[in-house]
This record gives structure tokens, C-alpha cells and sequence, in this order.
């Protein structure tokens, strides 16, 4: 290669690696500096709602209940079931003794967790899907991690996949576990999630990613969200490569309208206050360097691999491994066997793409509020 694309290559892979290594490790090297905070056992187990909003779940819910009622929590547990628009979830989540709040039109899931809040009986409320098994004592972790006053909400562990998927989510574990030592962390997700009922405002109806927005708005009000890896659950992997991609792209589509939507909070004001400046740095590195700026500067690195391939050995073996990537991934949609290092090469590639179809969905506006999804 000539100096000045030599350059740009660097400047390129610099920029493609931000999100999913420069980052992670400049956070984790900080985290070291702090230990994490004992988290106490309570005295007394304060009364908790567990909220399960669901929607076309008949199949699973009287198990989801049963999963709550022997889940160990030593205090007071209201099981409520919002049926969003499903009369048959309602009658079976019933029937297994939940306490049913029953909408007779599909509102999505934001507006139905909305209505759920405002009908939970107590102040601290356990968010789980339908779907996700809850491992042991998960409750009682979350809550324990909950009851510090700084604490808006606690996100819990999400046990999911296997080979690449697996890493990724171990990845994002490790991030969440260096975020939430500094302090606060982005990485809510809706199969599991503790939050304080006094600290949610209602998610607006323009909104999909209703565990990113509220981990946002928190955050932007001054509230923490910590991390308790010990409360676990369980969720079968997503399926199909064609499910995969609708549910991807439809999450980081709709996760960038979260930003573009919290965009004061990566403004200049953010400087000048530390604690915001702290939640703009976990924006930008965790979230949206790595759904924008990463996979273009991945996707131009590419092409100047392409234009210097016939003189540059390293810009050959850069292809090579996309190549390799590639057939990984045919291979596993084949259900055909792959080596551990080609599933997370091929996670890895199929995450850059992904964000192309996300990035997509976002300026199309294309975001789906009531999605389809198979009857459980």
C-alpha cells in the first residue's frame, strides 16, 4: 500500500474497532481501580410485583408463573400478566393464579408495560418476558441490588445461545460489569430487569426498545442502574437466520431512534458535567459508535482492502478472513458443524451487517411497535 492509504486503513480499522475493543477495554482497565459495592441483605424482604407482559405467550405463561411462585423469594410476590390484546394468554395466566390485567386491543410492548406499572401493586417491580426462565433466588438478587436510593433499576443476566452467540453475550456481560462499577450502566434488557416504580415515567408511543429508553431516561434523571450478574435467566436462542435479522435490525433500528430522541444528552452540556459526560462517553462507546461509525469505517476499510489486495499481503489476509467469516456463517444456517473461532468470526460479521439493516430501519422510520412474532 502507498503511506497515504496505509493511513486510511489504520485510521479505518481504528475507528471499525472502537465499539467492540477500544472501549471495552478502556472501561475495563478504569473498572479495576474500583471494586464493586457489597451488595446487603435485607432485613425484611420488602413486598415485589413481578410484571410479565405478554402476547401470544398461552403456551408458556402458566409455566412462567409456576417459575415466579418457586423462584424462592422470601417475601410478599404479586404475579401480574398483561394480555395485550390476547383473551387466551389472559385466560390461561388466570387460571394459573396470576393476576391478569387484560387489554382487549395489542397496544406493543412499551405501552403494555406502561399500563402494567401504573397497575403494579408495589413500589419495587421485577420486568420479566414470557418466555425467559428465571434461575433460582433471581428475585431476590434483584431486589437485594435494588434497594440502595441511588438505584433506579437493576439489570439482570440474560444465559442465552451457544458458540458465537454465547461470546457475544458474555461480551456484553463483561461490559455491563464494568459500567455498572463506574457506576451506572446501559445494558438493561427486557427478559429480566428490576426497576423502582416511583423512578418510571411512561415509555412515549413512538418508542420499540423500551429497556434501552428506560435505562436512558433514568440515567438521564440522575438515577443509577446497576448490574447483579447472580440474578439469572433463561431464554431459547432466537431461531431462524430470517427471525434473527427482523428482531436485530427491528431493535437497532428502533435503538437509534432512542438516541436521536436522548440526543441532548451527547450535546456539548454533557462536557461540562461530569456525570453526564460519564453517560455520553457509555452512549458513544457502548451503544452508538458501534451501530453507526464502526460497521461504515469497517465497510470503507473493506474497500480499501479490495483496492490494494493484488500489492498488499496483510489487505489479502484481511479478505481471507471476511471469506472465512462468510462461509461460517452459510455453513452454520446449514446446520453444519463449525469450530468455535469461525461461529464468533461469523457472529462478529454478522453483527456488522446487522447494523447496516438497523441503520436502514432508522431513516426509513421503519419502526415496528407491534411486531410479529410466533405464537408460543
Amino acid at each position: 500500500m502507498s503511506g497515504r492509504r496505509t493511513a486510511l486503513a489504520l485510521a479505518l480499522g481504528v475507528s471499525a474497532a472502537v465499539g467492540h475493543v477500544i472501549y471495552p477495554l478502556a472501561l475495563d482497565a478504569v473498572a479495576r481501580r474500583r471494586r464493586p459495592a457489597p451488595v446487603a441483605v435485607p432485613a425484611a424482604w420488602p413486598p415485589v410485583t413481578v410484571l410479565v407482559p405478554a402476547y401470544l405467550e398461552a403456551g408458556v405463561i402458566a409455566d412462567k408463573i409456576d417459575n415466579i411462585a418457586k423462584n424462592g423469594y422470601q417475601g410478599e410476590v404479586e404475579t401480574l400478566v398483561v394480555a395485550d390484546g390476547d383473551a387466551e394468554t389472559a385466560r390461561v395466566a388466570e387460571a394459573a393464579g396470576a393476576r391478569v390485567l387484560h387489554l382487549t386491543e395489542r397496544h406493543g410492548k412499551s405501552q403494555a408495560l406502561n399500563k402494567g406499572m401504573a397497575a403494579a401493586s408495589h413500589e419495587l417491580v421485577v420486568i420479566s418476558d414470557a418466555n425467559s426462565e428465571l434461575e433460582y433466588d433471581a428475585i431476590g438478587y434483584l431486589v437485594s441490588a435494588l434497594l440502595p436510593e441511588h438505584n433506579g433499576a437493576v439489570a439482570g443476566e440474560k444465559l442465552e445461545g451457544t458458540g458465537g452467540e454465547l461470546a457475544y453475550w458474555r461480551f456484553e456481560s463483561w461490559i455491563k460489569r464494568n459500567e455498572a462499577r463506574l457506576g451506572t450502566t446501559l445494558g438493561l434488557d427486557g427478559g429480566l430487569f428490576a426497576i423502582r416504580r416511583s423512578a418510571y415515567e411512561p415509555i412515549p408511543t413512538d418508542i420499540s426498545n423500551d429497556d434501552f429508553w428506560i435505562a436512558l431516561d433514568l440515567m438521564e434523571r440522575g438515577w443509577h442502574v446497576g448490574y447483579e450478574p447472580r440474578a439469572q435467566m433463561r431464554e431459547e436462542t432466537i431461531g431462524s437466520l430470517k427471525l434473527s435479522w427482523e428482531r436485530r435490525t427491528r431493535v437497532l433500528g428502533g435503538g437509534l431512534w432512542v438516541m436521536w430522541r436522548k440526543r441532548a444528552m451527547l450535546g456539548p452540556a454533557s462536557v461540562l458535567d461530569s456525570r453526564r459526560r460519564a453517560v455520553a462517553t457509555q452512549v458513544w462507546g457502548h451503544k452508538l459508535w458501534r451501530s453507526t461509525v464502526g460497521p461504515l469505517s469497517h465497510a470503507a476499510l473493506l474497500g480499501v482492502a479490495l483496492a490494494s489486495a493484488r500489492r498488499s499481503r496483510t489487505a489479502r489476509l484481511f479478505l481471507a478472513g471476511h471469506a472465512v467469516a462468510g462461509a461460517a456463517l452459510v455453513a452454520q444456517q446449514h446446520d453444519r458443524p463449525v469450530p468455535l473461532p469461525g461461529r464468533i468470526a461469523a457472529q462478529v460479521l454478522y453483527l456488522q451487517i446487522v447494523a447496516f439493516g438497523g441503520m436502514r430501519r432508522c431513516l426509513r422510520g421503519d419502526r415496528v411497535l407491534r411486531w410479529d412474532k410466533p405464537a408460543r
